[in-house]
């Protein structure tokens, strides 16, 4: 069942056994309100079982390029396109937000950001390869974030 998320109201519906789930509906809801703000889209996500094409698709892209799995379990997913841009997003127990910003066009950017909730750990597969800048947000406390350039096509 798919859930659009409310970033006026933040509840952490479908995130109730993540250890910070009060903090990572707070990220949600932040990614909620730039996509609306930004695009005038509604930020709509389901449990990862019922988006696993997802799942695998942004699985897929982190192996391949950086040999990177992740070991938190996925609660929920989603993929939309704005602007011209594919966008996926899988949120993980651990607290752990995984998204891939896939320009159509050939030419454009191409980027996997990682950010973590407020009070969880940096994952041991992510601590060794990435450092995590600070932000602030009203609706998530501090958000550490980093990313990386996709080089491959998918």
């Amino acid at each position: 069942m798919s859930y659009t998320v409310d970033f006026t109201t933040v509840s952490p519906v479908g995130l109730e056994s993540s250890p910070v789930a009060d903090a990572l509906a707070g990220l949600r809801a932040n990614e909620a309100r730039y996509f609306k703000n930004k695009y005038d889209h509604a930020f709509t996500v389901e449990p990862a079982g019922e988006a696993q094409d997802v799942v695998d698709w942004v699985h897929r892209i982190l192996k391949e390029e950086r040999d990177i799995v992740i070991s938190s379990t996925p609660l929920e997913a989603t993929a939309f396109e704005v602007d011209g841009i594919r966008m996926a997003y899988v949120f993980y127990e651990s607290g752990l937000s995984v998204n891939v910003m896939y320009t159509l066009d050939e030419a454009g950017k191409r980027a996997v950001g990682f950010k973590l909730s407020d009070g969880m750990e940096v994952p041991e597969e992510l601590a060794s390869r990435f450092k995590f800048a600070r932000q602030k947000s009203k609706l998530a406390g501090t958000i550490r974030g980093s990313f990386f350039v996709i080089k491959g096509e998918y």
